[in-house]
């Protein structure tokens, strides 16, 4: 249901919270990764485009959350069905309790590395994985006001700390002399965008678990301005440079050669405890809607123990790899909610009209589902619309979405309502 108007608040304190998503290991690996892998030039050209991109689906998404104070389980309800949004939302609950793990396998790897380092202190892997599952999994039980807490508190530190870096580096060797140098690249452009994408899509598509707070949709607009164009853009930058200046891909090397040994700790503790905690949040958000006869506290305790156990499958090893597939199978659900809401169906998002879903989508499920495959094809194939898998994932399923719209069927009161 609407998220009722005394609870509503500024929009400052939901983009705190958004931005401290950015100040995260996974995202500064990403961006490390990105120029490691390309010439410097196209590398940050590459960054560029996809934090844009992903301001453009933020600030879509949020939007939409802002205006209608639903939740994203409750938006891909209106436009995939009650059936098809438990489609998609398992797969958001799969891929963000992914990340969980990812982050809680970053976070273990670098704490042990830290306290190896610098106390010379031996600890095992587990432990370390378990006791971060369990305080990220706590301060999740406190929802929303003890995550933005939390982001109110670390983000300017964060700040300081990227800033440092990116002064760091540029001190090192000058930003026109970065962007003339020149490597063999071991990635194509369009997919090191779609890694870009890839690295914070989930977060984008469901801003409106975070923007229905917002009391003026307006400030959904400015949230995603400030997460993605503004904090995002520098955060992967400065780890890009930093990265290729020392031509290192370990992150944790480059921030303690860089004299930034504390601010290691920072990125580590601070950015993962943030990051998966939002994970969860959301995770826990779309499990409870899809089974409202659990408990929400019993639901989070659960995703946080699968979460945890997922840091143990080695996603880490293919990185890059799982960043691409996250952006072109998730990416599509933005452009189909999008379509729906400002195109073919403005009215269901508001009023009565919320509790009157039909049960799926043949639509939306089609083009889901057409614009997933027509990019992981055209990658495998080599043809494509841009270039860019994340963006023709995108495109093809909202003008597909557009197209089918024309012609759907009014519901039907039948076991196997469609629209």
């Amino acid at each position: 249901m609407p998220v009722p108007a005394d609870s509503q608040v500024g929009w400052v304190r939901v983009a705190v919270v958004s931005a401290m998503v950015a100040f995260s290991l996974p995202t500064f690996v990403t961006g490390a990764e990105v120029f490691l892998a390309l010439d410097n030039r196209s590398a940050f050209s590459a960054t560029l485009l996809g934090c844009a991109i992903l301001t453009i689906v933020a600030a879509l998404c949020g939007t939409i959350g802002a205006r209608a104070h639903l939740s994203s389980y409750m938006l891909a309800r209106i436009a995939f069905g009650t059936w098809g949004a438990t489609l998609v939302n398992i797969a958001f609950a799969v891929s963000l309790l992914g990340w969980f793990g990812v982050n809680i396998d970053l976070f273990s790897g670098a704490v042990i590395r830290l306290l190896t380092d610098a106390f010379a202190i031996g600890t095992p892997s587990w432990l370390v994985e378990l006791g971060a599952g369990v305080i990220m999994t706590v301060t999740t039980i406190y929802g929303f006001r003890a995550i933005n807490t939390l982001s109110m508190v670390l983000v300017p530190v964060m700040m300081v700390v990227t800033v440092i870096l990116l002064s760091e580096a540029l001190g090192v060797r000058t930003l026109d002399a970065t962007l003339e140098t020149s490597q063999l690249s071991s990635m194509s452009f369009g997919d090191a965008v779609s890694s870009v994408v890839g690295g914070v899509i989930i977060g984008a598509i469901i801003m409106p678990d975070i923007t229905r707070f917002i009391r003026d949709w307006r400030g959904a607009l400015y949230t995603a301005l400030a997460s993605y164009a503004v904090v995002q853009s520098l955060v992967m930058l400065s780890g890009g440079l930093a990265a290729d200046v020392l031509r290192n891909d370990d992150f944790l090397d480059v921030l303690i050669v860089m004299g930034l040994s504390w601010g290691a700790f920072v990125i580590v503790i601070a950015g993962s405890w943030v990051l998966n905690s939002l994970n969860l949040y959301s995770a826990g958000l779309g499990t409870e809607a899809t089974f409202p006869a659990l408990r929400q506290r019993l639901v989070i305790i659960a995703l946080g123990a699968l979460g945890t156990a997922a840091a143990f499958l080695n996603i880490l090893d293919r990185f890059l790899t799982f960043l691409f597939y996250l952006s072109v199978v998730f990416i599509p659900v933005a452009g189909i909610i999008a379509v729906d809401h400002f195109l073919i169906r403005p009215s269901a998002y508001r009023g009565q009209a919320i509790d009157r879903l039909d049960r799926y989508s043949v639509s939306a499920l089609t083009a889901w589902l057409s614009g997933s495959a027509f990019a992981l094809a055209s990658d495998s194939l080599s043809f494509a619309m841009t270039g860019i898998a994340a963006l023709d994932a995108i495109l093809i399923a909202a003008i597909l979405y557009a197209a089918l719209g024309r012609w759907r069927q009014q519901p039907r009161n039948l076991a196997g309502s469609e629209r």
